[in-house]
């Protein structure tokens, strides 16, 4: 019982502090006089990454790097397959393919480069560095890229984030710096009560810190993800649905694990066999899998977003499986790869090649 209200709060404490802080920054830069489409794709779509930040910096600096990585990597997974999945089934995303073509290949590339410096078993703090680095040009990219986009991007994220009204409550800068400052310190605790129980959870349930890692603490720091996206997907504005989910993809890999890297010293971000047999390799095909889907009509519809969370189910399923070496382990991973992989590639391929435009 210790162990999950620890848990709700920590969860709580992360959700309302990525709150706090991106308002805080988001009010602070719009008071400066940046416009609401940089805000929108630097400071809001990095904000609800923060927990997943504050939770692997916080398991590298606690020694759970299982956790570290394993959040990052269900993250991930858990973005595209449960939260893209959830929201394409409320409502049917149509997709802007320039910004697809842009930001999808990007977060492949990212988990390919991740999966690369991971063939050695970790991820150095050199490495961590360099992805940290990477970061910023991506995120200076960004910055310059917004100021050719169009009218009609422009409203779409001034819609999100109105100007800044100067008689409202948090129009003044002491309060912008509190309140970034209380979400920093929110994101912190919840980070270090949602890892401690995290390990509770594990030792109770018999299973690694990795599985734990890989699906409570992934779906946990994915909340601020969950909110957003549907909020928008129901809002209709679906650039901002698909593009935050996209986008935080990317910041997990960059950011998250390159600032764990640093955070882990001379000994690196440790990766453990489980992690680069099986959920690093899922983690790349859940990216790859995103072009044919946004390809095809260029939406996602209803019956793909099915497709999607029900594939989350059977990761999810997977991964409790494996952990507890069940006797249908077996016959579950054969029918996925004899039956239910086959025929979503054939429904995929037919769907593209039926689908006018769809290849455009």
């Amino acid at each position: 019982m210790t162990a999950l209200l620890l848990f709700l709060g920590g969860l709580a404490a992360l959700v309302v502090g990525a709150d706090l802080l991106v308002r805080g920054a988001s009010k602070l830069a719009l008071g400066f006089g940046i416009s609401p489409l940089v805000v929108g794709l630097t400071i809001v779509a990095f904000g609800t990454s923060a927990p997943e930040m504050a939770v692997s910096v916080g398991a590298v600096l606690e020694g759970k790097t299982d956790i570290a990585i394993g959040n990052v990597v269900g993250s991930n997974v858990f973005n595209v397959l449960f939260i893209l999945g959830l929201s394409a089934l409320i409502v049917p995303l149509v997709v802007n393919v320039q910004l697809i073509r842009q930001e999808v290949p990007i977060m492949i590339g990212a988990s390919l480069l991740l999966l690369l410096l991971g063939l050695d078993g970790r991820v150095s703090a050199w490495e961590g560095a360099m992805l940290v680095v990477l970061l910023a040009v991506y995120t200076v990219f960004l910055v310059l890229q917004s100021r050719r986009e169009t009218q009609a991007a422009q409203d779409e994220f001034a819609a999100e984030m109105p100007p800044l009204d100067a008689q409202s409550w948090d129009a003044r800068l002491p309060v912008q710096l509190l309140m970034i400052g209380v979400g920093l310190a929110a994101l912190v605790f919840g980070s270090q009560w949602l890892v401690e129980a995290a390990v509770t959870f594990a030792k109770a349930m018999g299973v690694s810190d990795l599985v734990i890692g890989l699906t409570i603490v992934a779906a946990g720091t994915s909340m601020p993800e969950v909110a957003a996206s549907i909020t928008a997907a129901v809002k209709g504005e679906r650039d901002i649905a698909v593009g935050n989910v996209v986008g935080s993809n990317t910041f997990n890999i960059l950011g998250c694990v390159g600032l764990s890297g640093l955070a882990s010293g001379d000994a690196g971000l440790l990766l453990s066999q489980a992690v680069l047999n099986f959920d690093l390799w899922v983690m790349l095909a859940v990216a790859l899998a995103c072009l044919p889907v946004f390809l095809t009509g260029r939406e996602i519809a209803r019956w793909e977003g099915a497709v999607f969370l029900l594939y989350y189910a059977a990761y999810v399923g997977y991964l409790i499986l494996a952990a507890q070496q069940h006797d249908l382990l077996g016959t579950f991973s054969t029918a996925m790869l004899s039956f239910v992989l086959p025929i979503t590639v054939i429904t995929l391929v037919v769907s593209v090649l039926r689908k006018p435009g769809g290849l455009a």
